[in-house]
């Protein structure tokens, strides 16, 4: 690429600050840290996403939180364009390689090379309003 050509740019956005709940504190507690929570239920063994209270397969309240690689591949995507001088960004789904499907943004990656099946992995991108920083996902 010469000097006088314009690097692509890559999808970002800015992330509001989430609403963290006395269910969702550990998840975005472990976020601070830089590791990826999701629920599991004792019950019947499923891995489940958002994470919540109740099994969303069996209805059993003995879930539990486990730490995840957040490594996955992307389901579907959409690609957002805003004005003209706007850097556009990406929403879609990543299923992680625990079974869950997981809304996101992406991020690190160009709206021409994001494509459905593509390998990515978690990581945490600060949020407005210093709140808990939230995941994305980036290609690997």
């Amino acid at each position: 690429m010469s000097e006088t050509q314009e690097r692509p740019k890559t999808l970002s956005r800015p992330i509001p600050s989430p609403a963290v709940s006395v269910e969702t504190k550990p998840f975005w507690d472990a976020a601070r840290e830089g590791r990826f929570l999701i629920k599991r239920c004792t019950a019947c063994g499923k891995a489940h996403w958002y994470p919540r209270t109740y099994c969303p397969f069996c209805a059993s309240g003995e879930t539990v939180w486990e730490e995840s690689p957040g490594e996955g591949v992307v389901y579907t995507y959409s690609i957002m364009r805003r004005s003209p001088g706007a850097a556009p960004y990406a929403i879609g789904y990543v299923t992680l390689n625990e079974g869950p499907s997981v809304l996101t943004n992406f991020v690190d990656v160009t709206p021409e090379t994001l494509k459905i099946g593509m390998k990515v992995k978690v990581k945490f991108q600060p949020t407005e309003g210093g709140g808990p920083p939230a995941p994305v996902f980036a290609p690997v």
